[in-house]
């Protein structure tokens, strides 16, 4: 499939529907829900067995993927804010919770799951400018750059990752909490 050219159009998000995705372990796409197909514009046929970087935006920095794959592999839940492309090549913005399923017996990682909810509007703001920054490390000097950045940022504030995140993004509050709680329950 053939990456659209992004346009500078934002797609508003409702905030009482949420998009929900899963992968199989190599990132390929095994469910979409409906809301998912309506937003980012591609049918359920179009997504199931694409790459899960079909959506990809690039200003998205990829030391935003790293930090994720790195988690996630390790079976541990991940959140991020996150800027995605839509086939029509508008954008929208999304506070994503990534979960793994592992196979009771083998303890294989089977399955990813992508929760996601609209992001208020100030974690957008905050977060956008350092994105910018991460794509411009990116550019000079590559991953590695990019990855120092964002540990200089991090330490600069005190914060890791997880903490920092948690407080842009809003997941640190009650009701964001519950929700990423009762998703998981719902698709688990």
């Amino acid at each position: 499939m053939q990456r659209p050219t992004p346009i500078n159009q934002e797609i508003k998000l409702d905030e009482k529907r949420y998009i929900v995705s899963k992968t199989d372990p190599k990132g390929i796409i095994t469910f979409a829900n409906p809301y998912f197909c309506m937003i980012c514009g591609y049918s359920e046929l179009e997504l199931l067995g694409q790459p899960h970087n079909i959506i990809r935006h690039p200003d998205m920095p990829r030391i935003a993927f790293k930090l994720m794959w790195d988690t996630i592999q390790q079976g541990k839940d991940f959140t991020a804010v996150v800027k995605n492309l839509a086939k029509d090549g508008r954008f929208y913005w999304v506070i994503t919770e990534f979960t793994s399923k592992k196979d009771p017996v083998t303890g294989q990682i089977t399955e990813y799951t992508a929760f996601r909810k609209a992001p208020p509007r100030s974690a957008i703001e905050t977060i956008e400018p350092i994105y910018r920054a991460l794509l411009d490390a990116e550019r000079n000097g590559g991953m590695q750059a990019s990855q120092k950045a964002l540990v200089d940022f991090l330490k600069s504030k005190g914060e890791t990752y997880e903490s920092w995140i948690a407080k842009v993004s809003g997941k640190s509050n009650p009701l964001t909490a519950m929700f990423f709680k009762a998703m998981k329950k719902l698709f688990s």
